[in-house]
């Protein structure tokens, strides 16, 4: 199963919004600190309802400590950023790809670009909107995985 990473996320509706998405496609939620918010934030457990025993939450000190679970496991980091070398739904995700999204101020941080595999976006087609909110982007691509890998 994919992974989904969230690193330094600052909006604790998002964040929430994400982790019921997380919940209904099985998919492990990792949370790279520092977070914006406390883990016991009301808006993010109120965006989350009462699905939270459904999540499988890990959450990192750091971008290093992530690096050494991937080392391990020997997967592939994709990375989405507005300024990705091509759309995602023209990739080809794998069963075990980890995808990474940045804060929705930030992006990605350089050090977890340079450890991709592959940087994509997901593209728009009015160019004065600069990005989709972070927990649509999630699902959009999410979805893609599974759409790709199959639901089961």
């Amino acid at each position: 199963m994919p992974h989904l990473v969230l690193v330094n996320p600052q909006i604790p509706p998002n964040t929430g919004n994400i982790a019921r998405t997380c919940a209904a496609t099985k998919t492990d939620l990792h949370l790279v600190k520092p977070l914006g918010f406390e883990i016991t934030d009301r808006y993010l457990k109120r965006a989350g309802l009462d699905y939270w025993p459904y999540v499988k939450l890990h959450i990192h000190e750091s971008i290093a400590d992530l690096l050494e679970i991937q080392r391990q496991q020997n997967s592939r980091w994709i990375g989405f950023t507005v300024r990705g070398a091509g759309p995602f739904q023209d990739f080809s995700f794998k069963e075990d790809d980890w995808l990474l999204f940045g804060s929705e101020t930030e992006g990605l941080p350089a050090i977890a670009l340079d450890h991709c595999a592959a940087k994509l976006y997901i593209p728009m087609r009015e160019p004065g909107v600069r990005s989709l909110n972070l927990s649509v982007s999630v699902a959009a691509g999410l979805c893609e995985v599974y759409r790709q890998i199959g639901w089961d």
